[in-house]
């Protein structure tokens, strides 16, 4: 049996979002991982951020924002949620966000 890793692995991508269809470039201090201009996420990792081995690939629509206890922009965490298998994750609010646009969708 492989033991299945605990840390975070850095993929820091361009990506075509599969809701909007805008082309989202990489995030130059830290990494993306939503759309910047309609928020929706994929749901591409299964055990920790950057493993890429979720079979769902589901749209993560974006719930809210909560206060984050990490550092980072606004100190903000986007809470996204499958709307195919229901996961919830939370992930970092970066600078460039339309969060305004989170309950509009």
């Amino acid at each position: 049996m492989v033991p299945s890793r605990k840390n975070f692995i850095a993929k820091n991508e361009s990506f075509t979002c599969k809701k909007c269809g805008a082309l989202v470039a990489p995030l130059g201090r830290s990494y993306r991982n939503h759309c910047p201009f309609c928020m929706y996420s994929l749901h591409v990792d299964r055990d920790v951020p950057g493993d890429r081995l979720s079979e769902c690939q589901g749209l993560m629509k974006p719930l809210r924002l909560e206060k984050g206890n990490r550092k980072g922009w606004l100190g903000m965490d986007v809470i996204h949620c499958c709307e195919t298998c229901g996961k919830t994750i939370k992930n970092l609010l970066a600078e460039d966000d339309q969060w305004e646009r989170i309950g509009k969708i």
